[in-house]
């Protein structure tokens, strides 16, 4: 692969959360693809990421070694999501939310 790096992220929220509305948060962000089906060998890869702006998670699970824990599997193109698209992105949601 050219361009794509992934990550194991582990996040601790403040208070209980059901996991369909968590992908279902995730899944309605703009420039985000959900790929989690595990049964099928359907998660993000490198490669899937390639030439594509978009950033994919998958194997969003429960992590049980925190009383509110949540372990995601996160993969982009590191060449073309990178800073600079992302300060654009970041740029145009603050100016089309009014927030700046």
């Amino acid at each position: 692969v050219v361009g794509g790096h992934s990550e194991a992220v582990n996040v601790e929220l403040k208070k209980e959360f059901d996991i369909t509305q968590i992908k279902k948060e995730i899944g309605d962000t703009s420039g985000v693809t959900i790929q989690d089906d595990v049964e099928n060998n359907n998660y993000p890869m490198p490669i899937t990421a390639h030439n594509n702006d978009d950033v994919f998670v998958g194997r969003i699970r429960r992590d049980n070694t925190v009383e509110y824990g949540l372990d995601l599997w996160i993969v982009a193109d590191n060449l073309r999501k990178g800073a600079a698209t992302n300060a654009i992105q970041i740029a145009e949601h603050l100016y089309n939310n009014q927030l700046i």
